[in-house]
This record gives structure tokens, C-alpha cells and sequence, in this order.
């Protein structure tokens, strides 16, 4: 394999990895040392002195430059949110939809994105659902349109077999046609280079959980701030222009933050964002695409060790259309997950089989471990008979 940058350096900062082969990042990475250490700093801090308040703000406002860098975006652009479905559901509130528009959504994409806009039914809006096939780009939405379409909403990495969608076609036809674009990176970001500028979307908005590495409870929320008609469903005093110095509430000064402060509601996770700034500091000084060349050269790796075990791969197999890092094994996850875990192999169980997902510390040597684990129950033990 070609040495994108010092694997074996970076494994030091996750200790995880002396316990077990871990293979599970797509559903949560590992604490790493630096994000350990800012949560430490952080906790000395508030035992020690009860909280230096205006410096952990400063130094939030530094991490959201540094979220607003890693997308392309400004850094009034940007929202701490608690989550990606909080995320969601503030783009899905903020949109101007009304009875009879219509949204068009991916089957089979992440629930948390989907729930964000079913809930909008009780309002009249109607959310259809294209079929999730190989390679979704504009053109598999573009048969889908009618007049009353108003937004398309996707995840750019699908969680459950790591297709990647073309989202930068399908931002393009958003502008043609006039439609807010709602993209979820919560199985991207940190790994696969993301421009919200080039992209073209109103909304982005993720967890920090998996590729940023950060534990969970902290999410973001990109805001073109273009779009100066989307104003958020709630409102509280850090969200205005103007929020009141004396705490005193004026019905007549009620301006939305002309910032993406506008969706957020105060009291920050502190915690987590200062872990978050440690983690922002580690990817850059990686590199993301040198972070998703590794991870596509261990995909490789994986796939030509199924195909030798004569295990089908749920989801693409061509670099233009998989995510580098989220494989699905076509083996029966009930069967599977309890001898893998026996085996100190953490992956995850998925709807079409057992879920392999990488992250910037994971090595040749665990993708052998995996496939060599397999091969000791023997490969014609609990094949799915599930299709790819």
C-alpha cells in the first residue's frame, strides 16, 4: 500500500487499536489523545476556577472558523447544533414550504434526515422517494420534478453500504430549478473533502461523532447565507440581531442574527466543541484527501479479500460512487456480530449484512485481521443470501 501519511504515528494517538481491530467508525470513532487532553483542559478549567467563560467562547468562535475552513464556508456560516437531526430539522422548519410542495428524498437514506421532513406532512407537504440505486445523481431526480417540487434533501454518504451520491450534480440542478438543496454529511465529513460552496447548498448540516472524532452531542450546521428569507422556527435572545443587554425581551426588535447564530438557542456544548477544535487540528494536519486516499487504498484491500472468500460486497465497488471507508460484508450480521466481537473485531450489524467502516488509523493489517477472521469460521458459514 502506498504510504499517504505516518499510520503508525496517528495509531499512537488511539489507544482503542492495542485493545482491538476496530472497524466500527461509521458508527462512532474512538476517543483520540488530543480530544482527550481538550476535554481534560476543559474540565481543570471549570473544577478549578468555575469557568473562564469569555475564553471558552473565544475559543468556540476559533473552532467554527475552523468547521467554516474545512467546508469552504464562512464562518458566519456556521451553527453549533446537538446533532445531525437537530440539524435536519432546523433546515426542514426553515424552509418556506407550504401545502402541496413536495420534497424529494432518497428511499432507504437515513431516517434521522428523512423524519425531519415527514414531519412537515401535517402541514400539507409531501415528501416522495426515489429509488436508491448505484449512482444517484441529478438525473435520477430530474424525472422526479414537477412544479410543486420545492427542495431536494440527501445524505452525500448513504450509512448503511457507502454509496456516495453526486452531490455537486444534484446542487447544480437545485439551481436550475430554483430548489433549496438539504445535504447530511454525518458519514462524510472528515474523511471525503466537502466545498458547500461548489456543492451549492442551502443547508449541510452533520453530527461530530464519526469522521470528526469527537464523542457524541455536538453537531453543525452549514447555512447559505445567501438564503436570507430561511429564518428559524424558534427564537431566543442569542439568536437575534440585537439581543438585549439588559435582558429585558422588546417585541420590536425581534431581527434574526444576520450570522447562522440565527438557529442556534445558547448554552453550548463546550465540552465537546473545544474536543472538536483538538480533532479539526489532527485532520488538518493529516490532510483529508490524504485521509480518503488511505481509506479507499484499504477498501481496495477489503474488496479483493471478500471477492477471494467469495463474499459479496453490499453497495458499489467503483471509487466514482463508493464512500472510502464504509463496507458491507454480505454475511448475516445475527450470526456474524457475537463471533466477531469474540474475536476483539468491532464492526457493525447493517440491514444487508455486517458493516467494515475505516477511519485515519486503521492499517493493512487490520483489514487482514478481519478477512482472516472470517476465513477461520470457514466462508461458506452464514452467507447472506441477500442481493447486493
Amino acid at each position: 500500500m502506498m504510504q499517504h501519511y505516518d499510520v503508525e504515528a496517528v495509531r499512537k494517538l488511539f489507544p482503542i487499536v492495542e485493545k482491538m481491530t476496530y472497524l466500527d467508525s461509521g458508527f462512532q470513532t474512538p476517543m483520540s489523545t488530543p480530544v482527550k487532553q481538550a476535554f481534560e483542559a476543559f474540565i481543570k478549567e471549570s473544577y478549578e476556577t468555575a469557568g473562564p467563560k469569555s475564553v471558552w467562547i473565544d475559543r468556540m468562535e476559533e473552532t467554527r472558523g475552523k468547521v467554516a475552513a474545512l467546508l469552504n464556508a464562512a464562518t458566519e456560516e456556521i451553527a453549533f447544533t446537538k446533532n445531525t437531526s437537530e440539524a435536519m430539522n432546523i433546515a426542514a422548519n426553515a424552509l418556506p414550504l407550504k401545502a402541496g410542495d413536495n420534497v424529494l428524498m432518497i428511499h432507504g437514506d437515513h431516517p434521522n434526515n428523512t423524519y425531519a421532513f415527514l414531519n412537515l406532512k401535517k402541514k400539507g407537504v409531501q415528501v416522495r422517494f426515489i429509488p436508491m440505486t448505484e449512482i444517484v445523481n441529478a438525473d435520477s431526480f430530474r424525472p422526479h420534478l414537477d412544479a410543486n417540487t420545492k427542495a431536494i434533501s440527501i445524505s452525500h454518504v448513504a450509512f448503511h453500504a457507502g454509496h456516495r451520491f453526486d452531490i455537486e450534480s444534484v446542487g447544480a440542478l437545485c439551481k436550475e430549478k430554483n430548489l433549496y438543496f438539504v445535504l447530511d454529511i454525518m458519514q462524510a465529513v472528515g474523511v471525503v473533502p466537502i466545498d458547500a460552496k461548489k456543492v451549492g447548498a442551502t443547508f449541510i448540516g452533520s453530527g461530530t461523532h464519526k469522521g470528526l472524532l469527537v464523542p457524541q452531542g455536538l453537531g453543525l450546521l452549514y447555512w447559505d447565507r445567501t438564503r436570507t428569507e430561511l429564518e428559524p422556527a424558534y427564537l431566543a435572545a442569542i439568536s437575534l440581531e440585537n439581543p438585549p443587554a439588559d435582558f429585558i425581551a422588546r417585541p420590536d426588535d425581534m431581527a434574526p442574527a444576520a450570522t447562522a447564530g440565527r438557529f442556534e438557542l445558547g448554552n453550548f456544548n463546550l465540552p465537546a466543541i473545544h474536543g472538536l477544535g483538538a480533532a479539526l487540528d489532527l485532520i488538518n494536519e493529516i490532510g483529508i484527501d490524504k485521509i480518503e486516499a488511505h481509506c479507499f487504498d484499504l477498501g481496495d484491500r477489503l474488496i479483493a479479500g471478500l471477492d477471494a472468500l467469495n463474499i459479496k460486497l453490499v453497495g458499489p465497488r467503483d471509487r466514482s460512487n463508493r464512500a472510502p471507508h464504509i463496507y458491507v460484508a454480505a454475511l448475516p450480521a445475527d450470526e456474524w456480530i457475537d463471533y466477531f466481537a469474540s474475536k476483539d473485531v468491532r464492526v457493525s450489524p447493517e440491514r444487508d449484512g455486517v458493516r467494515i467502516s475505516l477511519a485515519m488509523f486503521n492499517t493493512g493489517s487490520d483489514i487482514d485481521r478481519v478477512l482472516d477472521v472470517i476465513k477461520e469460521r470457514g466462508n461458506t458459514t452464514g452467507r447472506s443470501s441477500k442481493a447486493a
